[in-house]
């Protein structure tokens, strides 16, 4: 937008990044410790351990910084799956199902530890959660999102273990259901090496 143009404060792109900002403003609480709520929205998870390949992320999360989220997400109402978005519906306790599956799958992984994870969350009408989905994953290229997929899979329905397993289970092996699927090409190795030369892992941006 040129400065000649009028502001538009209602523009979508305004109003997703005013939902991405507020995140970003929002407490970082451990991941493994949040309490219940009800509600559906966006949210960053952060990293402060010392897996060798994620060492500048961790570095940009120290000192309460969290500058470099490794995964965004959202978690949208059930009505919402089905194109439903903006009815008002029920969101019910969507988002922290799912930030205590994310916690779930990390405590599985037998190179990472739950204690290691932080996040930032934030309860948003269902309408915009896409669209700060989008900016946030934009503005930071989290790892897990663009480089290490895989981390947000849920089990394969019956008879879908013929597909192969994720990068991220290639990295972080743990989940059982993982174990099932068809072995990758790449090794850990290569996964590690291919993340430390990454050119967004060296441009990480600050809040």
């Amino acid at each position: 937008m040129s400065s000649t143009e009028p502001y538009n404060p209602l523009d979508k792109k305004h109003i997703g990044e005013s939902v991405a900002d507020a995140l970003l403003k929002s407490t970082p609480v451990l991941l493994d410790g949040i309490e219940s709520f009800a509600g559906a929205g966006i949210y960053a998870i952060y990293y402060t351990g010392d897996f060798p390949a994620y060492a500048q992320i961790s570095e940009s999360n120290q000192g309460g910084l969290y500058n470099a989220p490794i995964y965004v997400g959202k978690a949208v109402p059930p009505g919402a799956r089905k194109g439903n978005f903006g009815v008002d519906g029920d969101p019910g306790p969507a988002l922290i199902k799912r930030l205590k599956e994310h916690a779930k799958s990390i405590s599985e992984a037998k190179n990472l530890n739950i204690d290691d994870f932080t996040c930032r969350f934030l309860v948003v009408d269902d309408i915009w959660i896409p669209l700060g989905e989008s900016l946030l994953i934009a503005k930071f290229s989290p790892i897990w999102n663009k480089l290490v997929d895989g981390f947000g899979n849920h089990t394969p329905g019956a008879g879908r273990f013929k597909q192969m397993r994720s990068r991220w289970d290639v990295l972080h092996p743990g989940r059982d259901w993982a174990e099932k699927c068809k072995k990758r090409p790449e090794t850990a190795e290569q996964i590690s090496v291919e993340i430390l030369g990454w050119p967004d892992l060296q441009s990480t941006q600050k809040f």
